[in-house]
């Protein structure tokens, strides 16, 4: 079990009330939030002690799966636009470890932390060893789509997803925003997929905002997509088996702070989802996070349980977080 000091004060503790339901929750980005453990938010791109291992599943899953990288022809100059944008986010959250320079049109990036030095001219990918949005996705902990704003609509058309929960990026490559969103209970019903909708294609160039998302999983394991269901489905099957040491340590919570942000130079959109976990063991050190987290998932419908994989022990966990 991962439990580093820094994962557990930088955690994003989504629960603001003792009930949950879908909203579009959205803030403007780095605004600091204060909880009981430390604080998060004051970066868009983040950096935590999992960096390195959670950069090299990407690669490993990538290499496995090509499916989980896309580039539709006409988002070239959007992939440049993102890969620029994180390095600059990336060199000034990280300016020791971290640098992009540019002379006239050749530019200077330094990952010290994966010991990467390149240069590269923009629109030019023969100067990058791949393209660029693959480039920058090996770099960051955060998966990336690129939403094409066309015809009064949002368009996945490209990205680098690997840590999905319970979806596909491949399956959804070329799909609206609102097909993408088509399986997750009470969204269309309530209007919130639709508003989230309109306040995107609202956005302005350099416009940054972010929400959270949660969920629950079984082991620490990133890589819950539909693809990978053959992987992570038996974890579920042996909860029964296990005792509460064990159950405490095996079921986390998994909170996604996603930040949306209009390109500047080609106008698309790039979310970023960056995803963190921590195991009930870890929760229930805090007695606020401990009775909030029964509160919510003692009272959350059985549908939006069931959409957030936390039907099958879900009662085991609202247990065991009472009893610990």
């Amino acid at each position: 079990m991962v439990s580093a000091a820094d994962l557990m004060a930088a955690f994003p503790f989504p629960y603001t009330a003792d009930s949950y339901r879908y909203s579009t929750n959205i803030a403007p980005a780095r605004g600091v939030v204060t909880t009981a453990t430390g604080r998060w938010g004051q970066r868009v791109v983040d950096i935590d002690s999992e960096y390195t291992r959670e950069v090299a599943e990407r690669r490993r899953i990538v290499a496995a799966d090509p499916s989980r990288h896309a580039v539709l022809p006409h988002m070239r100059i959007a992939a440049w636009d993102t890969m620029v944008l994180l390095m600059t986010e990336l060199a000034t959250s990280c300016p020791a470890t971290m640098s992009l320079t540019r002379d006239g049109d050749t530019w200077h990036w330094r990952n010290e932390l994966l010991r990467i030095t390149q240069d590269f001219v923009i629109s030019d990918e023969s100067s990058l060893p791949c393209d660029p949005l693959a480039f920058i996705a090996g770099q960051v902990q955060e998966d990336i789509v690129l939403l094409d704003q066309r015809d009064g609509d949002l368009f996945a058309d490209a990205g680098v997803v690997t840590f999905a929960a319970g979806w596909s990026f491949g399956f959804d490559v070329g799909m609206t925003f609102l097909e993408i969103h088509g399986p997750v209970p009470r969204l269309r019903e309530t209007g919130v997929i639709t508003r989230a909708r309109e306040f995107l294609m609202r956005l302005q160039p350099g416009d940054i905002y972010r929400r959270t998302n949660w969920s629950m999983t079984v082991g620490r394991r990133l890589d819950v997509s539909t693809e990978a269901a053959p992987e992570w489905l038996p974890d579920r099957a042996h909860l029964d088996a296990v005792d509460d040491d064990t159950f405490g340590r095996l079921i986390h919570l998994r909170v996604e702070v996603q930040h949306v942000i209009r390109l500047p130079e080609s106008g698309a959109i790039c979310f970023l989802i960056r995803s963190y976990m921590l195991p009930l063991a870890d929760i229930a050190t805090v007695d606020e996070w401990r009775t909030r987290t029964a509160a919510v998932l003692a009272e959350l419908p059985d549908d939006m349980a069931e959409y957030k994989g936390l039907s099958g022990f879900r009662d085991r966990a609202v247990a065991w977080l009472h009893k610990h």
